[in-house]
């Protein structure tokens, strides 16, 4: 998707989704939501792409619910 000024990447998935008590902490390196049980992971990767994005002036959201998925947003401005 573009706009005037940005390019928008979304990625969607049909997951486990996030708790909302999570969602605000899971930008923090090594944070992982409550409901991950043993599922694989470092909690890592959120953290490293918000940091590359937003060291190019862009920005992350992210939008879940529990059993329907989660949505995330990286906003880029074009050059």
């Amino acid at each position: 998707m573009c706009q005037p000024q940005n390019v928008i990447f979304q990625i969607k998935d049909a997951g486990i989704g996030i708790p909302e008590a999570d969602q605000q902490r899971l930008f923090e390196p090594f944070y992982r939501a409550s409901n991950v049980g043993d599922r694989p992971g470092t909690g890592l990767g959120l953290s490293i792409v918000k940091n590359i994005v937003e060291s190019q002036g862009g920005a992350i959201e992210l939008m879940s619910q529990v059993q329907s998925g989660t949505t995330v947003s990286l906003m880029l401005p074009m050059i």
